[in-house]
């Protein structure tokens, strides 16, 4: 299977986003977090009514990336109630395998992606996120403020720790030792399903924010990571290229990453995007703007042999543009198929 195009990024399927994939020519969809049934697991009979849904459009559904934070945020933290927590997602693991989705997606971030502004300016004008580390420090004792850095329904959420700077901390050291208790009880389930645990990397890939410890921000942790799962073919990246663009040192990790983890075909998917400047201090932008040549990207992606599908993933919000920025997802689409067909005219994709 050759290198393909999904539509995705959202929590609710409709049919307007099915007939947007449909007519801009993607293959597939991949959903975020979906709206479905159930306060700590999701059942098989639905996640498979979406499945029946994608199908019946005449599109594969390739992914779900990530259940709600809530559902896991004890094992992330390693906090009492983590194991009935890890017994619910083997559960939902079942079930998305058995639904017929080939592909978990999942992050290890408890207090998750922060941005410091959703409006800064663009080419053209247009409207992207930024994310300033010297905003952060500048409020590090007004937690109100810092939640408002966090996505809508954890900022408002107590239960997710947040501390000022003279607060307590959850260090690098007890995150690593929460993750490996993670991926020892779930990896097996993963392999007995057949299904592949995407991992996507922090963001802001920065050691720590509101006290506490970020694991996957920079190369060398996702390294041991792999080695940590014992190179199973379960374990795999949701690759996100901005976030690898964000890390210290701009595109050379992302040309790091894909050179370590594609022959090792340990490369699930790729979220393609990329951002202008790098930690402590990066603002998205469109495709072809920002720190790697996304051309390069695809000639070392298809040199390596990746066969999984590339993916829509924030993009600048364009004048007149929806909520789900329909004119900026068919830019960055529009895109990664032009470079795709270049790769297999070149004789680069074979």
């Amino acid at each position: 299977m050759s290198i393909r195009i999904a539509v995705g990024q959202f929590h609710d399927l409709t049919d307007d986003r099915l007939r947007f994939a449909k007519q801009i020519g993607a293959s597939g969809i991949q959903m975020n977090n979906p709206t479905l049934p159930g306060d700590a697991m999701w059942q098989l009979e639905d996640v498979r009514a979406l499945v029946e849904q994608v199908e019946a459009a005449g599109l594969k559904f390739e992914a779900i990336e990530n259940v709600p934070t809530h559902f896991y945020h004890k094992v992330m933290l390693g906090l009492d109630g983590r194991d009935e927590q890890i017994e619910n997602y083997q559960s939902t693991m079942r079930a998305v395998a058995r639904a017929g989705i080939p592909v978990l997606g999942y992050h290890f971030m408890p207090n998750s992606v922060w941005s410091t502004s959703r409006t800064a300016e663009t080419r053209g004008g247009a409207t992207a996120r930024q994310f300033d580390m010297a905003v952060v420090e500048a409020n590090a004792d007004n937690l109100d403020q810092l939640r408002s850095f966090m996505p809508t329904t954890l900022g408002r959420a107590s239960s997710m720790p947040l501390f000022g700077k003279d607060g307590p901390t959850v260090s690098e050291e007890a995150m690593w030792e929460n993750y490996r208790y993670f991926i020892d009880a779930i990896l097996p389930v993963a392999e007995e399903e057949g299904l592949r645990l995407a991992l996507h990397p922090d963001d802001p890939p920065v050691p720590m924010l509101g006290g506490v410890a970020r694991l996957f921000y920079k190369p060398e942790n996702f390294r041991k990571a792999y080695e940590m799962a014992n190179q199973s073919t379960a374990w795999a990246l949701d690759l996100c290229l901005g976030c690898c663009s964000e890390m210290f040192g701009g595109a050379s990790n992302v040309a790091e990453m894909i050179d370590f983890f594609a022959p090792r075909g340990a490369l699930a998917y790729i979220h393609f995007r990329d951002v202008q400047g790098s930690v402590p201090n990066f603002t998205e932008c469109f495709i072809g703007d920002g720190n790697f040549d996304p051309a390069e990207v695809i000639t070392q992606l298809a040199r390596h042999g990746f066969d999984g599908f590339l993916l829509d993933d924030h993009v600048p919000k364009m004048d007149g543009d929806s909520d789900w920025n329909h004119r900026g997802r068919a830019h960055v689409i529009g895109y990664m198929q032009g470079l795709v067909r270049m790769a297999a005219h070149s004789g680069t994709l074979k």
